[in-house]
């Protein structure tokens, strides 16, 4: 079922994120084939997510090709989120900061320590990939089990 605004599901999204984590980021490589990664995004109120990454990662070649990546979170009680959004880089140094820190002061297992991975937010390695989604799809076997059928949100200027 279609959701004509986020809202409408935001708060079981955000729910979701909090307690999966982890989820399974599919980039398309530079051959056309399909590459897939367990990534941990932070997502921000509204439909806005990050990824602290390596900045000149294998993904990095494939986002210059194609923009848009799959995500898919999944827990032991069947509940998934399905999306798809546009990464871009945002290397404005006071972002990447401010992306760090939010990590950093995010409570586990959400959040956690960039430093542990990456020398500084300023640092060349460390890079912040933004999240634009053009649709996030929630569903769950509980839900399929009585025929309540799955919530779709599509981003207004971006149908697909």
């Amino acid at each position: 079922m279609d959701v004509e605004s986020f809202s409408e599901i935001e708060d079981e999204f955000h729910a979701r994120v909090r307690r999966i984590v982890w989820c399974t980021v599919a980039t398309v490589d530079t051959r056309g084939r399909p590459r897939t990664r367990i990534l941990h995004p932070i997502w921000e109120a509204g439909p806005v997510g990050w990824i602290a990454t390596g900045r000149h990662s294998l993904k990095a070649k494939h986002l210059a090709r194609n923009d848009v990546i799959a995500l898919t979170y999944w827990d032991p009680q069947q509940q998934e989120i399905h999306a798809q959004c546009r990464a871009t880089w945002d290397d404005d140094v006071a972002q990447r900061r401010r992306i760090w820190e939010l990590y950093k002061s995010t409570p586990p297992p959400l959040g956690y320590d960039p430093g542990i991975i990456w020398k500084a937010p300023d640092g060349d390695d460390f890079g912040v990939l933004r999240l634009d989604p053009l649709w996030i799809d929630l569903r769950g076997l509980a839900e399929m089990a009585t025929g309540t059928p799955n919530r779709r949100w599509v981003a207004q200027q971006k149908k697909q």
